[in-house]
């Protein structure tokens, strides 16, 4: 089948070399001209892990290709998927320019019948919204259909070739029918339901894996108080096949490009038609301030933070991305600075020059190419990202590379024990 794509980002590039690598021809559609050119050199332009190789074995094959101009070949397709950004407004709500600029784009250009599939979060009634801005230019037959992703970063790929399931929203017969053709070769569930309610599962489905993230970091700082160990309360716990032992893991909370964008649009959503979520804004309360923790454990170490120096492992919001959107390793510099202390930073596949271009630190963070060298002149260790490369740390170098050796662990990747026999001063979270 032939399939555009509008959008190169996460989404809609895995989504692009996915369907290529099924035998599909993909037309990769976007406005940045610079991310354009890199990608038909061959350079995605931002880390996860096997996208380069896929993108450029269907590159070859001639099955993928890139443009930022929209001519005919672009739209005369059998799918065209929506795949942009959908940011954040100052109030939590979603932010649908993007969109709506891809949805005139379709109506002036189709000249016959096409599937439209929303690929995008958006809001529900976003399809219906769709289907209006296309047929103000476009009087054809079309069909928009929301088919939500669920793809992880750094494990993209993967998801999108091994999916749990696979969500169709439509009413039309027609449409649902050419969905299973394209998805034919995939063994899991396909959930037929509306519009509406596939917008709906999107946003139900990560506010539910944040509800868990924050009720355990709840948990982690009572364990704490009365002496108990969080680990082992989240593992038995994941043992109850009513509950599970995914995103148990206490920490500092979630970021990232979906979670806080996706809690706070099904709160303005609720807003939006009446309705008190509390819940929701309660586990927002709970993950604003549960990086904060970190910052109080330093304290607990070294005292006054003023004048000192503190060195974070990980700058992205998860391990196997370069992805620092609504990162709370940022957040928790941002934090340090507060305290007027001075930070070194270590990513192993951060962008420095993207991160300096736009992350507002208000204060100065001196990044580094080696682990080992950031902790140098150091008064405390602060993990802040999962990277098996830190958990695979040598505790002596740990040691001493730091001024002082205090290592303040906002994922619990270390062993306290350990910690303690290689002479450290650990603390973690709800151990």
């Amino acid at each position: 089948m032939k399939i555009s794509i509008f959008g190169t980002g996460y989404v809609g590039l895995v989504t692009g070399a996915c369907l290529a690598r099924l035998g599909h021809d993909v037309i990769c559609c976007d406005t940045n001209k610079e991310k354009i050119k890199k990608l038909s050199e061959g350079q995605v332009p931002f880390f996860e892990p096997r996208l380069e190789k896929l993108v450029e074995e269907n590159f070859s094959a001639g099955r993928i290709n890139f443009t930022n101009i929209f001519s005919e070949n672009v739209f005369d397709v059998d799918f065209i998927f929506i795949a942009v950004g959908t940011p954040s407004g100052e109030n939590g709500e979603v932010d649908l320019s993007y969109v709506k600029r891809v949805a005139e784009d379709i109506g002036r250009n189709l000249k016959h019948f096409v599937v439209i599939v929303n690929k995008s979060t958006v809001p529900v009634g976003t399809g219906k919204m769709v289907r209006q801005i296309i047929g103000e230019y476009y009087k054809g037959d079309f069909e928009v259909v929301s088919n939500p992703e669920f793809l992880r970063e750094g494990n993209a790929i993967e998801d999108f070739m091994k999916p749990e399931r696979i969500v169709v929203g439509t009413d039309s017969e027609r449409a649902k029918s050419i969905l299973k053709e394209l998805y034919s070769e995939f063994s899991c569930p396909l959930v037929s339901v509306s519009i509406e309610t596939a917008e709906m599962i999107k946003y139900a489905s990560n506010a539910f894996l944040a509800t868990k993230v924050s009720f355990i970091n709840e948990i982690a700082n009572v364990c704490e108080r009365v002496g108990a160990d969080v680990e082992d309360v989240s593992y038995a716990m994941g043992l109850d096949s009513r509950i599970g032992n995914k995103f148990l893991k206490a920490g500092i909370g979630y970021g990232g490009s979906c979670f806080p964008k996706d809690v706070r649009g099904l709160k303005n959503i609720a807003i939006e038609h009446d309705y008190d979520f509390q819940l929701l804004k309660s586990i927002i309360k709970v993950n604003s301030e549960q990086k904060a923790v970190v910052v109080e454990k330093s304290k607990k170490l070294v005292g006054d933070l003023s004048g000192k120096r503190v060195c974070i492992w990980g700058l992205s919001f998860k391990p196997d991305t370069d992805d620092f959107r609504e990162s709370l390793a940022v957040d928790i510099i941002k934090l340090f600075h507060k305290e007027k202390t001075q930070v070194n930073a270590y990513d192993p596949a951060a962008n420095y020059d993207r991160i300096r271009e736009t992350a507002d630190f208000a204060g100065a963070v001196e990044f580094f190419s080696d682990q080992y060298e950031a902790l140098q002149d150091c008064d405390v260790l602060v993990i802040a990202t999962e990277w098996n490369e830190f958990k695979k740390a040598d505790l002596g170098k740990i040691k001493v590379s730091l001024s002082e050796p205090n290592v303040v662990d906002g994922r619990n990747i270390y062993d306290p024990a350990l910690m303690s026999e290689a002479g450290l001063n650990y603390l973690s979270i709800g151990r």
